[in-house]
């Protein structure tokens, strides 16, 4: 005898309680899947942004902040190395390249990054797919996502604004002219943009020019027209007339926040980071700080995951005991069907697909409804840190959708037991 046609009887003429079943299950396993596909892709891109960040020198702090800082661009720390070690990272000839990093100014609030033309190049593939690197002070270059085009002119603002009224953003008295764009790079740089350090410097008081002594003096004796004075700074130069990139002269170099070092050779980069960590600065690997984040990371999934998992099974014990009460109200059939001589393991296979069937689709929906909320979950995590978010169903989810569905059958039998366990006779008497 074949159960299914009873089974599918069922499921329509109960199709709105079906639902309600499907749905809580669908919810349980979507959440379960969506937890670990999320923080895998996290990891991913996370690591991707960093890869290009051989070591990273900076104040002796918290690492993780400096990284955040340094590589994601996030509002951090303001303590700076002194001048003197700011000097000696950026001068260090085992690096192939030394770039400061000096923050603080924003325009529609894409960050304003104070860096060197080969941090731009390497972040981009040492070749930009559009224009070129910045050769003058008032020069910059843009992220992939950022809103302007080559050739585009503004000035920026003090500080990053986030939520606030742009249009009275407090701004510098400089313009800025983008000549190129940067390949994309999956990370917060790619809504950057960056500007020479020295522009970052000058703007803020720190920049110390060879002639700003013989400028000074020429003052007390000459007297110099306002209108030769506009578009100038305090030290008396124009912003473009400036040189920059390295060499970095002892007292002329302010302190930065953070350098990026592109070492040479793997011995290299062991001990750059070994001669920097010292009792005023540290040197890291942004790896070695993800692992560490990975791990807190991976140790609040587990214990999502272990909370979804209960909440799935306090899910499908609710939906055991509903149907419970759903299949009292079907006991005079299963009596019937009795009656006439159908077999205890023919009402309990009936019993059981209702079950099973509510689990299986239940479970299907769910882990394609799994990816599609882990994918939304990405779209804005990504709006909000800017690194890029590629979520997927791998095994570990199948196995967690798999775990959920053979649960879902063994509690399944739980109502086929109970329903064929009363003997027939005293069935009959009850109905």
């Amino acid at each position: 005898m074949n159960p299914w046609p009873i089974v599918l009887a069922a499921l329509k003429r109960y199709r709105y309680t079906v639902l309600a079943f499907v749905v809580l299950i669908v919810a349980g396993t979507a959440l379960s899947v969506a937890i670990i596909s999320q923080e895998r892709a996290l990891r991913s891109g996370s690591a991707q942004a960093a890869e290009k960040f051989d070591v990273v020198v900076a104040p002796v702090a918290s690492k993780t902040d400096a990284l955040l800082t340094s590589v994601y661009l996030q509002p951090g720390s303001s303590r700076l190395l002194s001048p003197e070690m700011t000097t000696r990272v950026l001068n260090d000839e085992r690096a192939a390249f030394a770039s400061p990093l000096a923050f603080g100014d924003s325009y529609r609030r894409a960050p304003l990054v104070g860096a060197t033309a080969p941090l731009v190049t390497h972040l981009s593939n040492s070749a930009l797919p559009e224009g070129r690197v910045f050769e003058k002070m008032t020069e910059a270059v843009i992220g992939s996502a950022v809103d302007l085009r080559l050739g585009d002119t503004f000035s920026p603002s003090h500080g990053t604004h986030e939520g606030a009224d742009l249009d009275h953003a407090e701004g510098h008295d400089v313009e800025i002219t983008i000549v190129g764009r940067m390949a994309p790079t999956g990370s917060p740089w790619d809504r950057a943009i960056v500007v020479p350090v020295e522009l970052v410097w000058d703007t803020h008081g720190l920049l110390h020019d060879h002639d700003e002594d013989e400028v000074a003096a020429g003052a007390a004796t000459e007297a110099v027209d306002d209108h030769e004075h506009e578009g100038h700074h305090h030290d008396g130069h124009e912003h473009a007339d400036h040189p920059i990139g390295g060499p970095y002269l002892a007292g002329e170099t302010p302190g930065i926040p953070a350098a990026v070092l592109k070492a040479g050779t793997v011995a290299d980069a062991y001990r750059l980071r070994q001669d920097y960590n010292t009792d005023e600065s540290m040197a890291f690997f942004p790896a070695e700080v993800l692992i560490q984040l990975y791990q807190t990371l991976g140790d609040v999934r587990q214990l999502m995951t272990v909370m979804a998992l209960v909440t799935q099974a306090l899910v499908m014990l609710s939906i055991v005991a509903s149907v419970l009460i759903l299949f009292r109200l079907l006991l005079p059939q299963f009596v019937t069907l009795r009656a006439i001589g159908a077999p205890k393991l023919y009402i309990f296979f009936i019993a059981w697909g209702f079950v099973a069937v509510l689990f299986t689709a239940g479970v299907a929906i769910g882990l394609g409804a799994g990816y599609l909320l882990s994918r939304g979950l990405s779209a804005i995590i990504q709006q909000q840190i800017g690194i890029a978010l590629t979520p997927s169903i791998g095994q570990q989810e199948m196995l967690l959708a798999l775990s959920i569905w053979v649960l879902g059958l063994v509690i399944a039998l739980l109502p086929a037991w109970h329903l064929q366990r009363r003997p027939l006779a005293e069935a009959m008497k009850a109905y």
